[in-house]
């Protein structure tokens, strides 16, 4: 497999994701095609040792950065001849000289790219980007977790067919079961926009288990919950803020004292268990579901671990052949969607 590196994503690039670069070809025996500034990381790669043939340089002199909005954003994303590594590394999965491209820079940048330089699935209005949540027993698959601040019913029903097929094809749950986020578990609870999806899910075809809270979520009775981007967006940073602040917390008792140190040297595995549970860093980084081609999009603040984390759900996502999978449900079962019920 070959899988594109943005080098210029990071808060801290380039030297995470040269490091991750070395390290996921070795460890996967893939190639990696990392883009940005040649001279520099030709620098950089040649200080490293374990360096391999398999990591390909390839030549992006700009960046896409977090102070890039509006017209220059457009502009840097959809120009053709475009120098900045998203452009340049994107087009690199849209010429089929790379099967997926994975990115920890600015997330507008990496949708606006992604969405003019590869277009969306014949059929599909939205992109949507995905998280796979730590919950009991595993993880679900959430969506929209930000690309669609204001959406319509069949945007989620669409969110929710190509969640149910991630789940099938990434977390290999045969019949994932479906939630819609709301605030409360009644049929007829939620906004318009709830209102007015359920019926949708309800026809769909899909395991759909009805309206779920966030209890549903992380006691891990639901495998794939769809919402909102502006939801999702929301859900997606209070989860992290909160387990972040669990385990800082917990850090700060469990060193306060001898009595306290003991108990957690005893207690260290399981400690290590949670902490893996909850770090983002193991997953890596977030599909972006819908365009044509696979789009893997990080935190800004991912070091070497979480960046071979994220080409580990890229070749996942590659050899369980997730894109051709959601082609084939789309054409065949949004044709007949069914009409949405008047409010």
């Amino acid at each position: 497999m070959r899988f594109v590196l943005d080098a210029l994503g990071s808060d801290n690039c380039p030297d995470p994701e040269v490091q991750a670069a070395v390290t996921a070809a070795a460890e996967f025996n893939d190639h990696i095609l990392l883009v940005g500034p040649e001279d520099q990381l030709r620098l950089k790669l040649g200080s490293l040792n374990g360096a391999s043939s398999r990591v390909q340089i390839i030549d992006a002199p700009e960046a896409i950065t977090m102070e890039d909005k509006g017209i220059q954003l457009a502009l840097k994303a959809k120009r053709r001849q475009a120098k900045n590594s998203m452009a340049v590394g994107i087009d690199l999965v849209k010429n089929g000289l790379a099967d997926a491209f994975i990115t920890a820079g600015n997330t507008g940048g990496a949708l606006a790219t992604a969405f003019y330089r590869l277009g969306l699935i014949k059929g599909l209005e939205r992109p949507a980007l995905t998280a796979l949540f730590p919950v009991k027993g595993g993880h679900a698959v959430v969506l929209d977790i930000g690309a669609n601040p204001d959406c319509k019913p069949e945007h989620l029903y669409q969110f929710a067919m190509m969640g149910s097929i991630y789940a099938q094809k990434v977390l290999s749950i045969k019949n994932p079961r479906l939630g819609l986020l709301s605030n409360g578990e009644e049929t007829g609870k939620g906004n318009q926009l709830i209102r007015e999806t359920s019926p949708l899910l309800e026809s769909s075809g899909l395991n759909f288990i009805g309206n779920v809270e966030g209890k549903e979520l992380f006691g891990g009775q639901v495998d794939v919950v769809v919402m909102d981007g502006f939801t999702g967006n929301i859900l997606l940073k209070s989860s992290e803020a909160v387990a972040k602040l669990l385990l800082d917390t917990l850090r700060e008792e469990l060193m306060s004292s001898m009595r306290t140190k003991v108990g957690a040297a005893l207690a260290k595995p399981a400690f290590g268990t949670i902490r893996k549970m909850l770090d983002p860093a193991e997953v890596g980084a977030a599909p972006l579901l819908g365009v044509d081609g696979l789009v893997f999009i990080g935190h800004g603040h991912s070091d070497a671990y979480a960046l071979v984390s994220a080409v580990r759900v890229a070749r996942q996502a590659v050899g369980a052949g997730l894109l051709g999978a959601i082609r084939d449900a789309i054409e065949e079962q949004l044709v007949s969607l069914p009409e949405p019920q008047e409010s």
